[in-house]
């Protein structure tokens, strides 16, 4: 539970002091190079969901992350995992869940601000949380190749 919620609070905090920063110095849609032409910092004030999508449906995209961040409460619980690598990812995803509910509910948008050429701009919780099912996925497979047959309990036949 501790490399859960320490990640969660990494990100969360990550998340709101980047997007805070990031409202201070710039105005809605200055965009700001930084390499190359290829990345930039660019404020944008994102109403949907991800690339924008749905844009308008707040109560919606709040339902859904409140419903997102019971889930994985109760996954981490459920399963008892004490793998820290399973924790980690949770815990990235717990984070950027709760940094972007957290635009949504004070902002009524979530703050969007990197921008890499040719493709939506995002934000620390974004990233956070596609890190975290990556970070998922691959620790899901080395547990089922570390175990195998791990998935089903044996269970004694009670006819």
């Amino acid at each position: 539970m501790y490399w859960l919620l320490g990640m969660a609070g990494f990100i969360l905090a990550a998340d709101q002091a980047t997007k805070f920063a990031l409202r201070a110095a710039l105005e809605q849609g200055q965009t700001i190079p930084l390499v190359n032409g290829w990345l930039q910092l660019t404020y944008v004030r994102n109403t949907g969901a991800a690339f924008g999508l749905f844009s308008h449906r707040q109560p919606l995209f709040v339902i859904a992350t409140v419903i997102a961040v019971g889930l994985i409460l109760f996954y981490h619980l459920q399963t008892k995992e004490s793998n820290a690598w399973f924790n980690i990812a949770l815990g990235l995803e717990l984070g950027g869940a709760l940094g972007n509910l957290i635009d949504r509910v004070s902002l009524g948008w979530v703050t969007d601000f990197v921008h890499v050429t040719h493709f939506p701009v995002f934000n620390v919780a974004d990233s956070a949380i596609v890190s975290g099912v990556i970070l998922l996925i691959i620790a899901m497979i080395v547990d089922i190749r570390r175990n195998p047959g791990k998935e089903e309990p044996d269970v004694p036949d009670t006819v």
